[in-house]
């Protein structure tokens, strides 16, 4: 697999209006605050340049068969583990946009639930000439669910910086279904509840990772004291559907934030730090 670092591929889309507008929905801010014009809020191009995949070359989880810009790894599960963005000039909403992508590292591993492949993907977002945002995202493919195995230790709960700010929210199937309308992520473990559960062992719908990151890039932007620079978040354990989630964010630093998403036991699901000029 290591021929396929440097494989790279350039998409087009559009910041448009509409799209943003039910973002904002979503979020529970005010779709008609956004106009044609204004800059793209930090951390929304996440619903942008998702795979237009027709139909027919959708493998059996819902994602894009793998082979020809993501390397065909043979493991079936994938998931997202983390990313870095950098967020480096404004995006006008309505803008046309373009995305580079490029394999940057591809990593074998052995966890305790078996073989692991580690995938680094480096976007590099611009608009109007100017580079804008870069991204590097981290996936995780690895080997199918063992029926009847029985889960990892779970790791301790964490316990909070004193004066950390929380804020709880339960995740529901409707949250999840538009996140993943409005990304076209057609991963069915954030939507087939019996294929999460039989074909890859999860206890319930898993929350899209995508969820967390923007929630807590959110979070960030309403605590940080200027307008923030970089986000770096890291998975750690899934959240679920229907199971109450902490978020929570406490400032080692005036210009730093660290960032948590709790499960519902108060175990690390997403961790992060973010940062403002």
């Amino acid at each position: 697999m290591q021929d396929w670092i440097g494989t790279r591929e350039t998409v087009e889309d559009e910041a448009s209006l509409g799209l943003m507008r039910r973002l904002a929905a979503l979020l529970n801010q005010d779709p008609a605050g956004l106009k044609r014009g204004d800059p793209l809020p930090a951390g929304w191009h996440a619903v942008l340049f998702w795979p237009l995949a027709p139909q027919s070359t959708l493998g059996p989880d819902g994602h894009p068969e793998k082979g020809d810009f993501m390397p065909p790894i043979p493991l079936p599960r994938r998931m997202f583990a983390g990313r870095r963005t950098w967020f480096r000039a404004p995006i006008a909403i309505g803008a046309d946009v373009t995305r580079t992508s490029t394999i940057a590292a591809i990593t074998p591993k052995q966890g305790k639930s078996g073989a692991m492949v580690f995938v680094t993907i480096r976007h590099v977002i611009g608009a109007a000439g100017v580079e804008a945002v870069v991204e590097e995202q981290d996936l995780v493919f690895r080997e199918a669910a063992t029926p009847g195995a029985a889960p990892p230790a779970p790791p301790p709960p964490l316990v909070l910086p004193e004066g950390a700010h929380v804020e709880r929210y339960v995740p529901s199937t409707t949250l999840l279904f538009r996140y993943s309308a409005v990304t076209y992520n057609g991963h069915r473990i954030h939507y087939d509840a019996d294929y999460a559960r039989q074909e890859e062992g999860y206890p319930a719908l898993v929350v899209n990772g995508g969820v967390s990151t923007i929630l807590l890039t959110e979070l960030a932007k309403r605590k940080l004291p200027g307008p923030i620079t970089s986000i770096t978040s890291r998975a750690g354990r899934a959240l679920y559907v229907g199971r109450e989630a902490t978020l929570a964010c406490h400032a080692p630093a005036p210009n730093k934030l660290n960032l948590w998403a709790l499960d519902d036991s108060g175990r690390i699901a997403f961790e992060a730090v973010a940062e403002c000029a």
